[in-house]
């Protein structure tokens, strides 16, 4: 198994598609922190006070908003490409192998979500961090909650990119995977969640279930519990990795 991680790895430093998707999720990440920041005051704003423990956690959770789509499309180009470059059956051998090398991406993809969760709160941090002193609030990472939506916000990163693999083994076709993941997560589901009479289901979808666990507060939505949130996102996650492990096992690879 070492090794196949390893390889994995490999596959994915050897073009700069990663740096890429890392240097759009944190500049995402920036935009979200700063638009949050700006218009805090405002009379319209979504969003707790930032003097607030929930303002502050809404803070850091844009961290997960501005990873998880990425991130997402990262990882369903990570197993995509096999098919689009024709080396998914000399990649999965046998069916036996094909487990094991599902495995192995599902490792490294969840990691790298988990590598970009935390680059996103650090950028988080360095921007809020000396903007709201000059405001005269305090900033922590140690108190109001912040411990379980940074944890949070790792677990959400990392189950959107088990999400990617699982979509991505399930379709195959990369461009459908990736239109598909960025069209539904920034125009689809943006736009149902915020209608009204729709919220009793709403809540949960992917977007909203990463919310809850990262234990985002808005004036204008109710999201599920922290775990109920978890849960949710954590199926989707089971029922596309199962699937696409099934598609892999018993379907011809070329």
């Amino acid at each position: 198994m070492n090794h196949l991680i390893r390889s994995e790895i490999a596959k994915l430093f050897a073009t700069r598609l990663w740096l890429a998707i890392l240097l759009a999720t944190i500049a995402l990440t920036a935009l979200f922190a700063s638009l949050n920041i700006a218009f805090n005051d405002s009379p319209d704003t979504l969003a707790p006070p930032l003097a607030t423990a929930a303002g502050q956690q809404l803070l850091f959770a844009t961290s997960a908003g501005g990873a998880q789509p990425l991130v997402a499309v990262l990882a369903a180009i990570g197993i995509t490409s096999e098919y689009r470059h024709r080396t998914a059956a000399t990649t999965f051998l046998i069916a036996p192998a094909r487990r094991r090398v599902l495995l192995a991406k599902l490792i490294t993809y969840a990691a790298t979500g988990a590598a970009y969760a935390l680059a996103c709160i650090a950028t988080v941090y360095v921007i809020s961090r000396p903007w709201l002193d000059s405001r005269g609030i305090n900033l922590t990472l140690t108190g109001d909650g912040i411990p379980a939506t940074l944890t949070g916000v790792v677990l959400a990163v990392s189950l959107f990119a088990l999400l990617g693999i699982g979509l991505g083994a399930c379709l195959r076709d990369q461009i459908a995977v990736v239109a598909g993941l960025l069209i539904y997560l920034f125009v689809a589901e943006p736009i149902v969640t915020r209608i009204p009479a729709l919220q009793d289901w709403t809540i949960y979808l992917p977007g909203p279930a990463a919310n809850a666990l990262t234990h985002t507060t808005l004036t204008n939505q109710t999201f599920l519990s922290p775990w109920q949130g978890g849960a949710a996102l954590a199926t989707y996650a089971l029922l596309a990795t199962t699937a696409g492990l099934r598609s892999i096992t018993h379907h011809d690879l070329t």
